[in-house]
C-alpha cells in the first residue's frame, strides 16, 4: 500500500536502553534508563513510556478527526486518553507489549462514546501499525 507521506521525523539512539534518544532537529532530546522493574536504575524515560505518550496523543487526535467528521457528537475539551505500555517476555522468544486505552469524554453517553473510540480505532496511524502484532485494548471510562 502506497502511502503520500506528508511528515516525517527522525530520531537517533545511542546506548540502547541506557543511553540517549534525539531528533534531528533538537525538539525531542531524552535520557534512556531501563526501568527499575526490569532490573535498572529508572533514572530516565524508556521506550515504553515513549510509546506510550506517543499513542495517547495520537489515539486523541484521531478520535478528534473523527468527532469533526459531522457523524459524531463534539468532543469535549477536557477529553483524555491513558494509555499503558506493558512489556514482558514472548511465549516463542524475545520481548513483547502490550497496550491498554482508557479514554474518558465527561458528558457523553456510553454508547455514543464507545461508537467514536472504535472509530478511531480504525483510523489511527498508531492503531493501524500495531494491529495484527500488539495486543490493544480499548476501554471507554
Amino acid at each position: 500500500m502506497a502511502i503520500n507521506v506528508l511528515y516525517k521525523t527522525t530520531a537517533t539512539a545511542t546506548g540502547g536502553r541506557d543511553g540517549r534518544a534525539k531528533t534531528t532537529d533538537g525538539a525531542l532530546d531524552v535520557a534512556l534508563a531501563l526501568p527499575k522493574e526490569l532490573g535498572g536504575s529508572g533514572n530516565g524515560n524508556n521506550p515504553e513510556q515513549l510509546f506510550a505518550a506517543g499513542y495517547a496523543s495520537c489515539f486523541l487526535s484521531a478520535m478528534k478527526a473523527v468527532s469533526s467528521s459531522g457523524n459524531h457528537f463534539k468532543l469535549p475539551a477536557d477529553t483524555t486518553v491513558s494509555a499503558t505500555v506493558g512489556i514482558g517476555p514472548r511465549e516463542d522468544k524475545g520481548f513483547g507489549l502490550v497496550v491498554k486505552l482508557d479514554v474518558a469524554i465527561p458528558g457523553v453517553d456510553r454508547d455514543e462514546a464507545e461508537k467514536l473510540v472504535a472509530e478511531a480505532h480504525e483510523v489511527c496511524p498508531y492503531s493501524h501499525a500495531t494491529r495484527g502484532n500488539i495486543d490493544v485494548s480499548l476501554n471507554v471510562l
